[in-house]
């Protein structure tokens, strides 16, 4: 598995797994508990979630799974890397510190390592930002971030940090919708990030299963026995300070999707998807899903 850095140094690997849609049907609760411990078990060490997932499910979802395959053996806590998000409208100063408590408590953990404001809400953001700094230093969170933020958004940000307390933690990452068919952050947000050497995290990085079916795409990855999917995340999983975080339903997606994390495509592979998938020529409003 390949790494990219937070900008404190911390390594996070380039490919994760996110949890979009689960803990919304109890009939379906203890399969995807299972989905993901079998995922923790064959390596996955970073999972998204969210507070708005299923209303708290998905993180009852990840907390079971994480604590089956912690007493199973199959993982260390600290080897995981588990992120989660504060609904807008909780992101007060107070609300932010609720919220956070709330989630750790159907986690069932002591700390979250990645805790992100999911996008920006009519609390100011000062507020959210001073409860951020209030977990990190009650030992509640390890790092903050925020997610679908656009350069305007992550400038203000870094103008309020600027203006705060020395020495207090930074913003860690920005999570967005960045796929081949939505290339539009690389055209100011991406390289902005990077000259901070702040890591993006993509979110739908196979378009919500269209990639999977591109033909493109499939002709590229037939003759290396591959799919089309993975292609896609063999692609966005090597862009520099980029870590993506697809969803996979079942153990064969998951191993797929592992596998394509080691893919290495060569340039006339990438001569194609560049041909099929151009970059961006303009700056384009910041794609939401």
């Amino acid at each position: 598995m390949r790494h990219t850095h937070l900008p404190d140094g911390t390594q996070l690997p380039v490919l994760g797994l996110g949890t979009w849609r689960l803990g919304e049907d109890a009939g379906t609760r203890q399969e995807e508990i299972r989905t993901l411990h079998a995922a923790i078990a064959m390596g996955y060490r970073l999972i998204d979630t969210a507070e708005m997932y299923g209303e708290g499910g998905a993180e009852q979802v990840v907390g079971q799974a994480v604590a089956d395959a912690i007493r199973a053996g199959d993982v260390h806590r600290e080897a995981l890397v588990v992120v989660s998000k504060v609904y807008p409208h909780n992101a007060s100063r107070r609300g932010t510190v609720a919220a956070c408590e709330r989630s750790l408590k159907r986690l069932g953990l002591d700390h979250i390592d990645l805790y992100l404001l999911h996008w920006r809400g009519n609390h100011p953001l000062e507020d959210t930002v001073a409860a951020m700094h209030a977990l990190v230093a009650a030992g509640k969170i390890r790092h903050w971030g925020v997610s679908n933020f656009d350069v305007d958004d992550l400038q203000a940000l870094a103008a309020l940090l600027r203006q705060g307390e020395a020495g207090a933690p930074g913003c860690a990452t920005n999570q967005v919708y960045y796929s081949l068919s939505e290339r539009g952050p690389e055209f100011s947000l991406l390289p902005w990030m990077r000259e901070r050497q702040m890591p993006l995290m993509a979110y739908s990085p196979i378009d919500q299963g269209v990639l999977a079916a591109d033909a493109a795409l499939a002709a590229i990855a037939r003759p290396r026995g591959l799919t089309a999917a993975q292609v896609a995340l063999a692609w966005i999983s090597s862009q520099p300070g980029v870590l993506a975080i697809p969803k996979a339903g079942t153990l064969q997606h998951l191993q797929q999707n592992l596998a394509a994390s080691a893919v290495e495509l060569d340039a006339f592979e990438r001569q194609a998807i560049e041909a099929h998938f151009p970059r961006p020529r303009r700056k384009t409003p910041l794609a939401m899903i």
